[in-house]
C-alpha cells in the first residue's frame, strides 16, 4: 500500500522526503506492536532481531527512509511468529508518522543523524534529530530555562512529528535512544569516572549534534505522563548509551578505512581519553528490557520520565586503544609518533572555527577538527549502569571478550574485503 507523501519538506538534501510512505505489508495484527524509528541502522537491526523474540509480540513495524537490499534481506529472515512489517518513509513527514504509529503499544525512537565530525549542515542536524521528536506544548514549559536560537523555536511552534503522532494514535509508551554526549564532557580537564544519574550532568556545547539530543531528550522526558487521544497516558523514557561499537559501526568503519588509506596507519585521536565504550548488542538489550519495564505496572512507576546512562564490562580504555585493539588482527597498527600537544591543538581547533565564521557569508568553510571533537576524543569520562540494573533489570548480554572476538572478526573482513579489491584493481 503506497501512501502519498505530505508537501512539507525538510529544505535540506540530506532530509528531503522520499516520494512514498511504504507499508509493506499493511495487515490488521492481533496482540502488541512495537514502532522501531531507524530500523535499518546499527542500533536498529540489532533491537529487532532481539525484539521478534519476545513473547506475545505480533508485529514489529521498522521504519527507516530507505533500507538497503541487504538489510531488506536480513530483516526478512527474522520473520517468526512476530511479523516484521518495512516502513519506508521521512522521519520529517508527519503524514507517514501518524499512519505508522496506528495500532501501536511502543515506540523505540532510535532514528538520528550521528554527525561529529560536521559532515552535515546544522540545519539538517537539528531537523533530523530534534524537529522528529519534538512536541509544540513543550515551548511554554521548557523556553523560560534555555536560550534557544530563533529557527529552533519556529521549528517547535511549526512541527507536531513523533510524539504528536503518538498523542494521537494513543502510543502509550515511547522509549528514546539519546547519548552520553548529552551529559559532556564540556572540557578534557573535567574528569567523571563512573558518573551516575544523581549527579549533574549537562552538556553546553553548542555543536550540532550533542545539543540537539541534549533538546530532544528534555522534550521527551518532559512529554511523559501527557494524556492520549483515548484518554490514557504517554509514559517515556530515554537510555543514554556510551560510544557504541561492534559489527557494522560506521564510526569504526570510517575510522579503519582511514587507515587503509594511510598505509595501515591508525591516526592518534584519543589517546588521552578514558572511556568506557559499549557493545551495539547490550545497548539493544537494554532497550527490550526499558520495553518490558515500562510495560509491567510494578516497575514503571520507577522507570516513567527518567533517563540511564547504559555502559557494560568493557574496559575503561582511550578510543585510540579500542580502535587499536579490534582492528590489530587485520594488521593494523597504531601511529607511534607523538602529536603535537593537546592544549596547542584546541587552541588550532578554536582558531578554524573562527576562519569558519568569518568566512561563513561567502563560503562553506568545514574544520577538520573542532574542540568539541577534542574534548569528545580525549577526556576522563566514564559512567556506571547500576541505576539500569536496579530498575530495569539490566545487565549486559554479552561479555567483553564475546563483544571483542565478534568486532575484530568484523574489522578484519573490511580489511581483507578493502585488500582484495586493490589487488583487483592494479591487475
Amino acid at each position: 500500500m503506497k501512501v502519498k507523501q505530505s508537501s512539507a519538506s525538510s529544505g535540506s538534501p540530506c532530509c528531503t522526503p522520499v516520494p512514498y510512505c511504504v507499508l509493506l505489508p499493511a495487515l490488521a495484527m492481533t496482540g502488541w506492536s512495537c514502532l522501531v524509528t531507524g530500523a535499518g541502522g546499527f542500533l536498529g537491526q540489532r533491537i529487532i532481531s532481539l525484539l521478534v523474540q519476545e513473547k506475545e509480540l505480533q508485529e514489529v513495524r521498522a521504519l527507516d527512509k530507505a533500507f538497503r537490499p541487504e538489510i531488506k534481506e536480513k530483516l526478512s529472515k527474522l520473520q517468526t511468529k512476530t511479523k516484521v512489517t518495512l516502513v519506508e518513509g521521512d522521519i520529517l513527514d508527519a503524514q507517514c508518522l501518524r499512519r505508522a504509529c496506528q495500532g501501536i503499544l511502543v515506540v523505540i525512537h532510535t532514528a538520528a543523524l550521528i554527525d561529529i565530525w560536521n559532515i552535515h549542515s546544522r540545519q539538517t542536524i537539528i531537523n533530523v534529530n530534534l524537529k522528529a521528536t519534538q512536541w509544540c506544548f513543550l515551548i511554554s514549559s521548557t523556553i523560560q530555562n534555555e536560550a534557544f536560537p530563533s529557527f529552533y523555536i519556529a521549528g517547535w511552534y511549526c512541527t507536531q512529528l513523533l510524539l504528536d503522532a503518538c498523542i494521537q494514535a494513543s502510543v502509550p509508551f515511547f522509549i528514546y535512544t539519546s547519548s552520553v554526549e548529552v551529559a559532556g564532557p564540556n572540557s578534557y580537564k573535567e574528569i567523571v569516572q563512573n558518573g551516575h544519574e544523581e549527579e549533574h550532568h549537562e552538556s553546553t556545547w553548542t555543536a550540532s549534534y550533542p545539543y540537539s539530543k541534549k533538546l530532544a531528550e528534555k522534550a521527551v522526558l518532559a512529554a511523559n505522563g501527557s494524556t492520549l487521544k483515548n484518554g490514557g497516558n504517554l509514559w517515556t523514557c530515554s537510555l543514554r548509551p556510551m560510544y557504541i561499537y561492534g559489527e557494522g559501526s560506521p564510526v569504526l568503519s570510517g575510522i579503519v578505512n582511514r587507515a587503509l588509506r594511510n598505509n595501515g596507519v591508525l591516526e592518534n585521536t584519543g589517546k588521552f581519553s578514558v572511556a568506557n565504550p559499549v557493545y551495539v548488542g547490550n545497548v539493544a538489550w537494554a532497550h527490550i528490557l526499558a520495553c518490558r519495564a515500562l510495560r509491567d505496572p510494578k516497575k514503571a512507576v520507577s522507570i516513567r520520565g527518567q533517563f540511564y546512562y547504559i555502559s557494560d564490562d568493557t574496559p575503561h580504555q582511550s578510543y585510540d586503544d579500542l580502535n587499536s585493539t579490534m582492528s590489530k588482527a587485520g594488521g593494523i597498527c597504531l601511529d607511534s609518533r607523538q602529536g603535537p600537544p593537546l592544549f596547542l591543538m584546541y587552541w588550532l581547533a578554536f582558531l578554524l572555527e573562527m576562519v569558519s565564521f568569518l568566512l561563513s557569508p561567502i563560503h562553506q568553510y568545514r574544520p577538520p577538527f573542532t574542540r568539541h571533537l577534542l574534548t569528545l576524543s580525549n577526556s576522563v569520562f566514564t559512567f556506571s549502569y547500576k541505576k539500569a540494573q536496579q530498575d530495569l533489570g539490566y545487565k549486559p548480554l554479552y561479555s567483553w571478550e564475546e563483544a571483542k572476538q565478534k568486532t575484530m572478526g568484523w574489522v578484519t573482513s573490511l580489511i581483507e574485503e578493502h585488500r582484495e579489491a586493490m589487488k583487483t584493481k592494479s591487475k
